[in-house]
């Protein structure tokens, strides 16, 4: 009797622990949905005759308008899945102005100043069986966000090609500082900026090591965090 109960348990067990196997795979394989990185359409379009810039028009105050959005991505790895998921969180709290001028060696971009509020990053991804806004909290009592409320990037200045003027899509190298958890370090943003009349889309990541920053990794349940962190930013700036 004492075996057949052994024998039973034994057979449950089996039962059971497949069956959360089963579930663990059905839910984390293939069913988790990252959404594209922030970035401008490409190739952007043209800009129309009446709205083309000139290195005058560009020339002047612009600052952060509405539909603004800041975030980051981190490949975090589920336990026994072979490929990573990328976890994706954004805010749309985001504050920032840039001057830009133009003289005889061209059109220069001045005091470059962006911040955005990390305690309203929210995760945009998917993982199917799983609540994403569960991260939300572990992420934001990682970065201490009650105390280090916001982050920042700054930039005294960076030269502009010539072809912003004619309202073409320009890439541009922005080295400056990024300031997160407290923590400022030399950091480069890679921009992708277009100009039509008085707005100006501007798309592009700063990538990072969250270590460097004094923030470790956050520990979530079935997952392994890397620490290899990509800032995205896509930005309208207004003339102001």
């Amino acid at each position: 009797m004492r075996r057949t109960a052994i024998v039973a348990a034994a057979v449950v067990a089996v039962l059971v622990l497949g069956g959360a196997a089963v579930a663990y795979a059905y839910f984390f394989s293939g069913l988790r949905s990252p959404p594209k990185a922030l970035a401008l359409a490409s190739p952007g379009p043209a800009a129309t005759p009446a709205a083309a810039a000139t290195p005058g028009a560009v020339a002047g105050n612009w600052a952060v308008a509405t539909g603004s959005v800041v975030g980051y991505r981190v490949r975090e790895q589920f336990v026994g899945q072979s490929s990573p998921h990328e976890a994706v969180a954004r805010t749309s709290d985001v504050t920032g102005s840039v001057t830009v001028t133009q003289d005889s060696s061209g059109l220069t971009a001045a005091n470059l100043t962006f911040t955005a509020q990390v305690g309203t990053l929210k995760s945009v991804d998917t993982v199917a069986g799983y609540n994403v806004a569960n991260r939300d909290r572990i992420v934001s009592g990682a970065l201490q966000a009650s105390r280090f409320t916001s982050a920042s990037f700054q930039a005294t200045s960076a030269a502009l090609p010539a072809g912003l003027a004619s309202g073409q899509q320009v890439t541009v190298s922005v080295p400056g500082q990024l300031t997160v958890h407290g923590v400022t370090r030399d950091a480069t943003a890679t921009v992708t900026v277009q100009v039509s009349g008085d707005k100006a889309q501007v798309a592009g990541n700063i990538k990072i090591d969250m270590t460097d920053f004094g923030v470790q990794p956050p520990q979530i349940g079935f997952t392994n965090v890397e620490s290899a962190t990509t800032i995205e930013f896509e930005l309208v700036l207004a003339r102001s």
